[in-house]
């Protein structure tokens, strides 16, 4: 029985952590962490903090474990002590060890005894991204793309065992085929033991000693390759697609890594795109705004001929129902939303200035106590069903 475990004054279990004998896992767990903090030798000078601690420690060794448990509310110390190779006869059980590492550390040690565990010798390989840009309509309506990546494929030679056919890996002289360092300490608390990866086969266990020619031992082989991807419809700026295993292939049978396709639209020189709405400026006269005039509108599926009513007035919307970008997740498309822009000439001639001199004079002038629509509310007008 190692020494720090030992009391020479029995004291009950629920008394020195400070809890009722119905205390749930949760409660005992709390309550030690707080006296493994209050008497640890390193906070607590007095002279019997050494020995309170490990009071503390043994109470909390029995009552965290069910059966200890059980056994010491039936048969008091003797009942925990019973059981060979648990307990306190031994170190087999060492999550105590844990909590007080918990408590003073912060957190559990990666390759120790208490959490965490050595790196599988199969690792998943890596995912990739590649940027493709599309032109406005091809994100609008889909498209059929062609790419090529560079990524890693297993050895042909080698079949990613890293090895000379014919030949096998040898086990570690190191770790002795276990792909772990054991390694006992002893402390204010007793002895632990700190569990690292083997530095010398990286946690596999096995040591490659006749390397595959091809693959010079690394089991991997960095080819190009074309990828095809289907891009669907309604795509935008910030769209991803996911080709599953088309990234890095994975070592030693782990997976294949995803291949991310990030899509990036080029701007059009007439369209806008407002979610699945595409938006035009239509430049008009003003002529053609007082008298109303059929003019052909240019659409992603081609011109289409829209009424200009007589007396349009600037910023007028108007809709093309079906004309915009077909939805991504669903059946049907956006419409076309086309902002009259009426055009002021810049200069007239002389004539020009004869008639609108002579219409100025027949016109009523604008009520200038009244407050017009302004552009979003015709906007939020037209869109309303």
């Amino acid at each position: 029985m190692p020494s720090f475990l030992m009391a020479t004054t029995k004291r009950d279990y629920y008394e020195v952590l400070g809890v009722e004998r119905g205390a749930s896992a949760e409660e005992i767990a709390k309550a030690f962490r707080q006296k493994a903090m209050e008497f640890h030798p390193d906070r607590n000078k007095s002279p019997d903090a050494e020995q309170k601690m490990k009071e503390v420690n043994e109470a909390y060794f029995v009552l965290r474990d069910e059966q200890k448990r059980a056994q010491y509310d039936q048969f008091g110390h003797n009942g925990p002590r019973s059981q060979q190779g648990v307990g306190f006869d031994g170190v087999g059980d060492m999550a105590g060890f844990g909590d007080i590492f918990d408590a003073f550390f912060g957190g559990t040690r990666a390759g120790s005894p208490f959490g965490g565990t050595r790196a599988s010798a199969a690792q998943r390989g890596q995912d990739l991204a590649v940027e493709l840009v599309l032109e406005f309509q091809e994100a609008a309506f889909g498209v059929e793309k062609e790419f090529e990546i560079s990524h890693t494929e297993t050895c042909i030679r080698c079949r990613g065992s890293r090895s000379e056919p014919g030949s096998q890996p040898q086990v570690c002289t190191t770790c002795k085929g276990t792909g772990e360092i054991r390694r006992a300490q002893r402390s204010v608390f007793g002895q632990f033991v700190n569990i690292a990866v083997c530095s010398t086969c990286g946690g596999e266990g096995r040591v490659v000693t006749n390397k595959c020619t091809q693959c010079h031992g690394a089991g991997l082989e960095r080819k190009k390759k074309t990828i095809a991807v289907r891009v669907p419809g309604g795509v935008s700026t910030g769209s991803q697609i996911r080709l599953t295993n088309e990234g890095d292939a994975g070592r030693l049978g782990g997976p294949t890594g995803n291949l991310y396709v990030n899509i990036t639209v080029k701007p059009h020189p007439l369209f806008d795109r407002e979610q699945d709405h595409i938006l035009y400026t239509l430049p008009v006269t003003v002529t053609q705004a007082a008298l109303g005039d059929e003019i052909e509108i240019p659409t992603l599926d081609g011109s289409v001929s829209m009424k200009v009513p007589s007396g349009t007035q600037p910023g007028t919307v108007f809709r093309l129902k079906g004309k915009g970008v077909p939805h991504l997740r669903g059946i049907g498309r956006g419409d076309q939303l086309v902002t009259i822009d009426v055009v002021i000439p810049k200069s007239l001639d002389a004539k020009q200035k004869k008639l609108f001199q002579d219409l100025d004079e027949t016109l009523k002038r604008p009520d200038l106590t009244k407050k017009g629509k302004g552009f979003f509310e015709r906007l939020k007008e037209t869109l309303t069903p």
